[in-house]
């Protein structure tokens, strides 16, 4: 073990680069790119725990705001007059890396994540957010209205360093570059979350319903 930290970090490593798997490897004699693992592999073994990972020097992007996505049941209007409701909303979003895995809150990866953000940036990261609450919103006659949100959403980059206590694919240690993205807190970056009333004209079958079928007249909501 000590030779081949030695030979790790005292420069004389030999390291081949699987440019496909974005892959490196810290070792003592030549080997074949299809002779080691994947992404896949690797970073399952940091989440079982069959490898002892870090997630070295990491970069926080600048923050952005992600996409607008539904997060309530959605307001049909079948009455002749404005229709004018409090609408509840709940939304929730993880995190995924670049080959989009998911980094699931609570889990191993998360953890480790969060303590290499926290040690460089003196602050926790999180790989998932959920927030509720409910919003009044008016639907004209003839149409559908729903609430959608847009989360503040941020980039981690860095290096999975995983150490095994026996050679896995003939070395101690094994690389991987990554790329996770995740929710960031509100106004990170001058970065605000976003809710607002969207809404549509009905379908022709929408229409429908409301003249000949159990809604007419009236308005309803139907689930996300």
């Amino acid at each position: 073990m000590a030779k081949n930290r030695t030979v790790r970090y005292g420069g004389r490593a030999l390291v081949l680069a699987a440019t496909a798997a974005g892959l490196t490897a810290a070792m003592t004699a030549p080997a074949a790119a299809a002779d080691g693992p994947d992404r896949k592999q690797l970073i399952a073994d940091c989440a079982s725990g069959a490898g002892k990972c870090t997630f070295n020097e990491p970069v926080l992007g600048k923050a952005y705001l992600g996409g607008f996505r539904q997060v309530s049941n959605s307001l049909h209007n079948c009455t002749t007059s404005p229709a004018t409701q409090s609408m509840g909303w709940s939304d929730t979003v993880g995190s995924s890396d670049s080959a989009g895995v998911s980094v699931t809150a609570g889990g191993k990866l998360a953890g480790i994540i969060d303590l290499s953000v926290t040690a460089t940036y003196s602050h926790t990261w999180s790989s998932s957010h959920t927030e509720n609450s409910s919003l009044n919103m008016t639907v004209q006659p003839g149409e559908v209205g729903w609430i959608s949100r847009a989360q503040v959403m941020q980039t981690v980059s860095g290096t999975w360093q995983t150490h095994y206590d026996s050679p896995k694919w003939g070395h101690y240690y094994w690389f991987v570059p990554d790329t996770v993205t995740g929710p960031a807190a509100n106004g990170t970056d001058g970065v605000s979350n976003a809710v607002v009333v969207k809404t549509r004209k009905m379908t022709a079958s929408e229409k429908a319903s409301c003249s000949t079928g159990a809604h007419r007249g009236e308005t309803f909501q139907r689930k996300r």
